[in-house]
């Protein structure tokens, strides 16, 4: 009887993941036809940065580059102490196209990131804002292009790819995998007209839909995840769409350490409890089924018959790589569907530590 109860539970976690790998690959299939934006529109570019003098080095030169027509750079330099300012100085008066907001310190706001967001965008001279991170480079020169083009009469926030650079170690493809992971689930829930976060470094969306929320004003007090929860405000089942076109991706580099990188884990994890009900229940829905589904199995290999156990497992398995192989190659990740089992454990693991750190300690905050 309880063999019969756990084998239909395990049944039962495989249909639910099967039904959500399906259902997340959906953004890799063509879109149905819409209106493109033919002309070009003039972008504001915002970049907030602090203490990141060296980032903005490369970044800079890179958006000016950038195979557009008509934009401008909104820098928001966020109470820098180091030589960010001299840096942005140095730029601003060569090329009439750069806006320098400079943010104090100010208390009276919490000393927030998103105040310093929200004078940018109210300094910025246009009405698309398109948004990237001093460590995040545009990864070509129609960057710009490939992301504005998507904004229409009725797509108001449009949704990029982040991705990590490529590097020499295990821990970069394990980031890559999270990150990948990160993105299909991202653009699958956007392809449904149920977007829930956006990539922070690649994002947009235009002046009116910023103001109709009031920005950032229901989490200001919440000092990171600004993209995240603005999504949760101001994205509706119509106004918001994506952009996985190879030349709009924007790249960073690896986190410098393990710890650093599961620092944000552990914040990513904590703002999902601020994500709307549906997309909690959700997520959370197909985090807890895959444990589940993996536990059960091991159950089932040493006391129900191993054939059926195995075919079920097997199934899943080829379903699963199928759609992480299908989706690394859209989102030009290469080699990590050589790792996927080993990705997939460390992943789970990893996930576990996570939801046991966050019941006894709150996040980091951004610096």
């Amino acid at each position: 009887m309880i063999l019969s109860v756990i084998f239909y539970a395990f049944v039962v976690c495989a249909v639910i993941q099967l039904t959500y790998l399906f259902t997340f690959s959906s953004f890799l299939f063509k879109p149905k036809r819409s209106r493109k934006t033919k002309i070009e529109i003039p972008v504001s570019v915002i970049i907030l940065v602090k203490n990141q003098s060296e980032k903005l080095l490369k970044l800079i030169p890179l958006i000016l580059e950038q195979s557009y027509e008509t934009f401008e750079i909104v820098i928001i330099n966020n109470a820098s102490s180091d030589d960010t300012n001299d840096i942005i100085e140095l730029f601003s008066k060569k090329h009439t196209n750069i806006k320098v907001v400079q943010v104090e310190n100010n208390e009276a706001f919490w000393a927030s990131k998103k105040y310093a967001l929200t004078l940018g965008i109210k300094a910025s001279k246009y009405d698309h804002l398109l948004f990237t991170n001093a460590n995040c480079n545009p990864v070509s020169k129609d960057w710009i292009s490939e992301m504005s083009k998507k904004f229409t009469s009725k797509k108001e926030i449009i949704l990029g790819y982040r991705k990590y650079k490529k590097e020499k170690s295990i821990f970069n493809i394990f980031v890559r995998f999270d990150n990948l992971l990160t993105a299909i689930k991202c653009f699958g829930f956007a392809k449904m007209n149920s977007p829930f976060m956006a990539f922070e470094g690649n994002y947009a969306y235009d002046k009116p839909t910023f103001f109709k929320v009031n920005g950032f004003i229901n989490h200001m007090k919440i000092n990171f995840a600004e993209a995240d929860l603005f999504i949760k405000d101001a994205s509706q089942k119509e106004n918001t769409t994506f952009c996985i076109s190879e030349s709009s991706f924007t790249e960073k580099d690896t986190p410098k350490s393990f710890s650093k990188w599961f620092s944000d884990k552990k914040d990513t994890a904590f703002i999902r409890k601020k994500y709307m009900f549906k997309h909690r229940f959700l997520l959370n829905t197909f985090a807890f089924t895959k444990i589940l589904f993996y536990i059960l199995a091991t159950i089932l290999f040493f006391t129900y018959p191993y054939q059926i156990t195995l075919s079920i497992v097997l199934f899943y398995c080829l379903v699963y790589y199928i759609i992480i192989g299908i989706s690394a190659k859209k989102l030009k990740e290469p080699q990590i569907i050589f790792f996927l089992p080993f990705l997939e454990i460390g992943l789970l693991l990893i996930q576990i530590t996570i939801f046991i750190s966050n019941l006894n300690s709150k996040p980091s905050h951004w610096k």
